[in-house]
């Protein structure tokens, strides 16, 4: 599990908040349960680095602040329109048995064992994060699809994913596909049938003689022309 330090901010105006930003950190909000919301700081620096790794939005981490280690949910993160800066970060605290909607990134594995990529199949995937209601304490890193032995043709449902108990997707009463292993989208041209070529080499040969016909009725014909 990751962690990150932060620390009790007490910023009363927009000028705090800048001049925080100026110093590195990135303000933030700790949210949810029993207990009053509580305003923070992390080290943006420490924070990009976390978010780079991906999957951070749905990955519970330890939040030490002020020294005292407790488990949140990153849930969203504000980042500066031009120059991509993350400027803001809301963390929800971890409240066991309450569940929560988190979206969970789709990894597949063993893609060199599968038999349809190996035949130049196309893995087309229709969903790269699966939405799931689930208590807190039981959040999937991620929903793992294994391709070993899977050939064109066959696809991968909600149904088939073996998930926690207490765990469901959100979208409920249908069976939707996360993926599927396609033909190869160019496909080789046929060989052309031996006959064919075969009536193709006849025809070359009968049309010789007719060739060789009409240059003789021509040159008997130059011939007349030349004795008149």
């Amino acid at each position: 599990m990751n962690s990150l330090d932060a620390n009790t901010r007490n910023t009363k105006s927009k000028g705090d908040v800048r001049s925080l930003r100026l110093a590195g950190d990135i303000p933030g909000i700790i949210y949810g349960g029993p207990e009053e919301n509580q305003k923070v700081t992390v080290l943006k620096k420490t924070l990009k680095s976390l978010i780079q790794k991906g999957s951070f939005l749905s990955n519970i981490i330890t939040l030490n602040l002020d020294g005292k280690p407790q488990n949140v949910l990153p849930r969203e993160i504000t980042y500066n329109v031009i120059s991509d800066e993350p400027t803001h970060i809301d963390f929800l605290r971890v409240v066991p048995g309450v569940k929560i909607r988190i979206e969970v990134p789709v990894v597949f594995i063993n893609h060199e064992t599968s038999p349809g990529l190996k035949r130049g199949g196309v893995l087309n995937i229709v969903r790269r994060e699966i939405e799931l209601k689930c208590p807190s304490e039981k959040i999937p890193s991620a929903i793992t699809i294994d391709l070993d032995g899977v050939d064109i043709g066959e696809s991968f449902k909600i149904s088939s994913i073996k998930l926690e108990e207490g765990v469901t997707p959100t979208i409920i009463g249908r069976d939707f596909v996360i993926a599927t292993l396609a033909a190869p989208t160019v496909m080789k041209e046929p060989e052309k049938p031996a006959e064919a070529e075969e009536a193709a080499a006849e025809d070359g040969k009968e049309a010789a003689p007719a060739a060789e016909g009409d240059k003789k009725d021509g040159e008997e014909k130059k011939a007349t022309e030349e004795k008149k």
